[in-house]
């Protein structure tokens, strides 16, 4: 087993580095079956040294096959191995019928699973279905999956969880809920997004000895978001070298989103935050976070002036679709400037036909689906296409927040493995925004602060949530953790 790599792929890439492997560089898809089955059955002693019983659930294609050779090696082991299969042998072919036959020379033999059968195991092995799954589960296998989740005992994925859609991360019809999931050759970006925290348990990865070599040849577009650390301060430094961040805001009953915003932008480090909101809020938010510069705003006139010392603005958190927000929309929208567009920016930006390369766009689902005058339900059901056809469409640098958030760019998609469902409560956009937008002033490029602030922000709540659980996590809760993340 070897840490997680960076560069995620799609099937096709994946099989793609399959072939390059046999062909060019001689290694027969048998031995990369048996390795596969091999790094599985290492997982399973490792978590249990001594484990007494596996339940094998196989179906027909290659991933079957790995199954059988962790059912092979279980017998030489001295396990109890039970096999179901779910289709006649003959179903079986090329590899995966070498592996069943390797498997009945060991003394094995298969049960044909009829879906009223008692688990009664240490470990169950889902070999059902691989990565070429495009349709929804039914019949048999979504009996076997339903079967397999009711039981309680531990559930190891080969390669990826049956029924879970390796390019999306999205459930086709059931999926099986492991609690460990070994993927091999090229990581599948599907175990990182949309539905994939559900189901994959921990995510562990085996190469099968595929040179690096090969590695080289297939150009995935798709990574994960590693920590970068900041460049370290000179001690001469001073507040103007660290930008002027100006969120803009706050229409009446919202003020909490700024000051979420602005807070967010300075405990990150940016030099001078100013926060452009209502005549009515300004006062109480200075008083309450006299850090921020709060600057009551009715007109457009009165916003010229912030605008002009800004090196990095942010409108959208508590923006409103009034009036006065769409008045403030329309003045900042076109700024050269570098601009964070959030929540209320962001519905008001889909009534528009801006676009812009000065920007970072941070939709929630159901602003995406706005965005792309598509539904929720479409959005979601493949993110990679959504963000790629936001950043396509917008411009700039994409946030596709979420589970498995997406930061897509002209050239790619980085996606954060960091966060937890605590941070399904309110305000938690805001922060974000305030995040990139502080990383931003700060001198990073577009594309680093947003990677950065995207996986700052998914940590900064795992630390929260480690402190106190994922229950009740504020906002704010987060903001302590950023500054000492930061540092």
């Amino acid at each position: 087993m070897q840490s997680l790599p960076r560069q995620l792929y799609n099937v096709a890439q994946v099989k793609e580095l399959e072939r390059i492997a046999i062909e060019n560089y001689g290694i027969a898809g048998y031995e990369l079956m048996t390795r596969a089955g091999q790094a599985v059955f290492d997982l399973i002693k490792c978590r249990d040294p001594q484990p007494k019983q596996i339940t094998v659930f196989c179906g027909t294609g290659n991933n079957a096959g790995d199954g059988f050779v962790v059912a092979r090696l279980g017998l030489l082991a001295g396990l109890q191995v039970t096999v179901y299969n779910l289709l006649p042998p003959d179903n079986l072919h090329g590899d995966a019928q070498r592996a069943y036959r390797d498997f009945v020379a060991a003394g094995g033999v298969i049960t044909q699973f009829t879906g009223d059968i008692d688990l009664n195991t240490g470990v169950i092995v889902d070999a059902l279905l691989g990565t070429g799954l495009i349709r929804p589960v039914t019949g048999l296998f979504k009996q076997a999956i339903e079967h397999i989740n009711q039981h309680s005992a531990v559930k190891v994925a080969i390669d990826i969880p049956s029924g879970l859609q390796a390019d999306t991360g999205m459930v086709l019809g059931a999926a099986v809920k492991a609690d460990f999931t070994v993927s091999f050759i090229g990581l599948k970006q599907g175990l990182f997004t949309g539905m994939a925290a559900d189901y994959c348990g921990d995510l562990s990865y085996a190469d099968l000895g595929v040179p690096h070599r090969v590695f080289d040849q297939v150009n995935s577009t798709v990574s994960r978001i590693l920590p970068q650390p900041l460049a370290k301060r000179s001690r001469c430094a001073h507040k103007g070298k660290f930008g002027h961040v100006l969120v803009i805001g706050g229409d009446l009953g919202y003020s909490g989103a700024a000051r979420l915003a602005g807070e967010a932008a300075a405990r990150v480090g940016a030099g001078l935050v100013s926060i452009a909101t209502r005549k009515a809020h300004a006062i109480s938010l200075n008083a309450t976070r006299p850090e921020l510069m709060c600057h009551g705003i009715e007109n457009a006139d009165e916003l010229t002036g912030l605008l002009a010392k800004a090196s990095v603005i942010v409108i959208g958190p508590g923006l409103g679709q009034g009036e006065w927000g769409r008045l403030l929309f329309n003045v900042v929208i076109t700024s050269t400037t570098p601009l964070v567009v959030d929540a209320d920016g962001l519905n008001l930006l889909a009534q528009s036909a801006y676009r812009q390369k000065n920007w970072v766009l941070t939709p929630h689902p159901g602003e995406a689906a706005r965005l792309l005058n598509s539904s929720t339900a479409q959005l979601q059901a493949d993110r990679f296409t959504a963000a790629s056809a936001l950043q396509a469409s917008y411009g700039g640098i994409v946030v596709l927040k979420g589970a498995g958030s997406l930061v897509a760019t002209h050239d790619g998609i980085a996606i954060a493995t960091t966060g937890n469902p605590g941070m399904a409560s309110g305000g938690m956009g805001d922060v974000l925004s305030g995040v990139i937008a502080g990383l931003l002033a700060q001198g990073l490029s577009s594309r680093e602060a947003t990677e950065h602030a995207v996986y700052l922000h998914g940590l900064a709540a795992d630390r929260a949530a480690q402190a106190d659980g994922e229950r009740g996590i504020l906002a704010g809760d987060l903001l302590p953790y950023l500054r000492k993340l930061v540092n």
